[in-house]
């Protein structure tokens, strides 16, 4: 059989990376000696200022006395409060989803012929190109939907007439059909991982127009299509609260830098789910549920003792995956409490109740509680820990019994109307390309004839 280059670990290449490694190495001191903001963030953790947005806002502080001290977290779609936005689409009994988007594109809530027109439009984008499927998705499955996800997106480029066009109608269609389409090419990327390397069986049901993202997401995922009303709109409101999270977090950042190099919005788009796949952006719930599996198979019992005895051994790198790191607690903005985790939780509740599963419900709880006075003990933390969106939406996904390949890439169907919007912004607005400072600190050389330098090891 022959050797399969992709997959290849020689000696030779483990020389190759140790010398690069040790070429690479920068002195931590030496960020201090340079007041460099790493991460782009403070030694207080608050992010550089590098840009102006009217899309999102997060707050998470307020000034007392002239000091600034930590606050319950608030979040603003387009200076409305989040809670304001799911009070009132749920007391009106929509999904909320598409509202949200139309709200994050355009500035202002629909009325109801505006929301009618808007849901029509994305319905009517729900259908990928004859045999895109079959061509694309089937032939190369991937373990990762994420990469599955980027590189269906990068197809369409090809099927896209006016790819290249950056004028503003023509991104406002681009980005219309990507969060139309995004349920639908992540769910057929998991029907193919799960036929070709589960062997399970084969089944792409088309999606129907007149359903909402989330009941389609739903409805084409199941063998028999069928969803419960609380499945669906507590998906809805996962998607609601994934949507946006202000300019600088990773991913959307990534959509700004790239987009202000003036490139497609394909390329835009799949750069930002490049971001978003990495463990410490998108891929946070899974870590959140594996962790209480972990925790499940080694207390004796449920109580307020044995949980906490386990995240102790977690602090203290002893348990898990010897992180240290409790997941789905702490978030880089929020401190006493962040808003999604806290509207998240109440539908979590209620989810466990039709799923009889309110014990998992209550260990939740109880581990949100102790893992908060635990890190306020053990760590040195200048602001408040409190649990974040991941660790209520990675149970929320167990309880829908989704795969966990989908847990990231149904972040991304909920994110792309924030990166969509912001794409639209840096368009608008469009400046200088984002080029930020990095300082050489590399002492300079001269250059060495190759009669003169050292014979490297041969190659083996």
């Amino acid at each position: 059989m022959a050797k399969n280059p992709f997959s290849e670990n020689t000696p030779y290449l483990h020389r190759l990376a140790e010398k690069s490694a040790a070429a690479n190495e920068i002195m931590p001191e030496m960020y201090t000696q340079y007041d460099v903001k790493r991460g782009l963030r403070d030694i207080n953790g608050r992010g550089v200022l590098t840009g102006l947005t009217e899309i999102s806002e997060i707050v998470s502080s307020k000034t007392e006395n002239g000091e600034t001290v930590p606050a319950p977290g608030e979040l603003y779609y387009r200076g409305i409060n989040i809670r304001d936005i799911v009070g009132g689409f749920l007391h009106d009994g929509r999904y909320g989803f598409e509202e949200c988007v139309y709200l994050l594109l355009m500035g202002s809530l629909p009325d109801a012929a505006e929301l009618a027109a808007f849901r029509d439009q994305l319905g009517a984008y729900r259908s990928l190109p004859t045999n895109f499927v079959r061509d694309i998705i089937l032939k190369a499955p991937s373990h990762d939907m994420m990469n599955t996800l980027a590189r269906s997106v990068l197809t369409l480029y090809a099927y896209d007439e006016n790819a290249d066009d950056i004028s503003p109608v023509n991104v406002m269609r681009q980005c219309l059909q990507l969060i139309a389409l995004f349920p639908m090419l992540s769910v057929y990327a998991y029907q193919s991982y799960s036929h070709y390397h589960d062997g399970n069986s084969l089944y792409i049901h088309p999606p129907r127009p007149e359903l909402s993202a989330a009941e389609n997401l739903l409805h084409i995922l199941r063998p028999d299509g069928s969803y419960t009303e609380t499945e669906a709109r507590t998906l809805d409101l996962a998607l609601v609260l994934h949507a946006e999270h202000g300019g600088g977090n990773n991913s959307t950042f990534t959509t700004h830098v790239v987009t202000s190099s003036g490139t497609d919005t394909y390329s835009a788009v799949a750069a930002s789910l490049g971001s978003l796949k990495g463990p410490r952006h998108g891929g946070a719930n899974i870590k959140v549920v594996h962790m209480f599996d972990d925790m499940k198979a080694n207390i004796p019992d449920r109580s307020d003792g044995s949980v906490r005895d386990y995240l102790s051994k977690v602090l203290a790198k002893e348990a898990f995956d010897r992180s240290g790191l409790i997941y789905g607690m702490g978030h880089a903005i929020y401190s006493l409490s962040d808003p999604r985790a806290e509207i998240l939780k109440v539908f979590a509740k209620r989810l466990s109740v039709e799923k009889g599963l309110q014990e998992e419900y209550d260990l939740y709880k109880r581990t949100a509680k102790c893992a908060s006075e635990l890190i306020a003990e053990k760590r040195r933390i200048y602001k408040g820990v409190s649990p974040n969106v991941d660790f209520y939406s990675g149970m929320i996904y167990r309880m829908l019994d989704l795969p966990e390949q989908l847990y990231t890439p149904i972040f991304a169907v909920a994110r792309i109307a924030g990166w969509s919007a912001h794409r639209l912004e840096e368009l608008q607005n469009a400046g200088k390309i984002i080029r930020p400072a990095y300082k050489c600190v590399r002492e300079r050389a001269k250059y060495v004839p190759m009669s003169q330098r050292n014979a490297e090891e041969s190659a083996e």
